[in-house]
């Protein structure tokens, strides 16, 4: 483990391999040298039709399956940029707080979907639990309903027709008649 650079969620049940990795200020340059030293290696793969390695101290390469070497490189570039990652597993349960954090809404707005069915959740005692995926399940289909309403949007802007005037016939309210 890289000293210096994580610290613990707070995260509820289910979350004991939860754990947020925030960037060194003091690494800053070897982390933007890591990333570049990634955005070269992904290039080189691509060129060459190979797979990255890591080399055991007995000098063993093992190589990298490319959904690990994505995870990489996506850590590498948050941390690169300042920014903090959370590496979360899938089946996870979050508080209401936490979960509207991850949804970038406020708690009263994510208690609201959760009352109206939008997304599942669990209320063993006095307390909603939510899991990841169902959250990440919401995300999706909130992001494919807006995408939607963006083509219609987009569709009926192409049939409007817009009527404008030469700036001669502009007034300003003031100057209409009757006022």
């Amino acid at each position: 483990m890289v000293s210096g650079m994580s610290t613990a969620t707070a995260a509820g049940n289910g979350s004991k391999n939860a754990r947020t990795y925030l960037p060194d200020q003091g690494n800053r340059e070897q982390l933007l040298n890591f990333a570049e030293f990634m955005r070269e290696l992904e290039a080189h793969l691509a060129q060459n039709s190979s797979q990255a390695a890591l080399v055991d101290p007995t000098g063993e390469a093992r190589p990298i399956p490319e959904e690990i070497f994505r995870i990489l490189d996506q850590v590498t570039n948050a941390l690169a940029a300042g920014k903090g990652i959370t590496v979360v597993p899938q089946g996870m349960t979050m508080t209401t707080q936490q979960a509207a954090d991850f949804l970038g809404v406020s708690r009263p707005t994510l208690v609201r979907l959760l009352e109206s069915g939008a997304i599942p959740f669990e209320q063993p005692g006095r307390h909603r639990r939510v899991r990841l995926h169902d959250l990440l399940d919401y995300q999706q289909s909130f992001s494919a309903q807006r995408r939607e309403a963006l083509r219609d949007l987009a569709r009926a802007n192409l049939d409007a027709t817009e009527k404008t005037g030469s700036p001669s016939q502009i007034q300003r309210l003031s100057e209409m008649p009757g006022e």
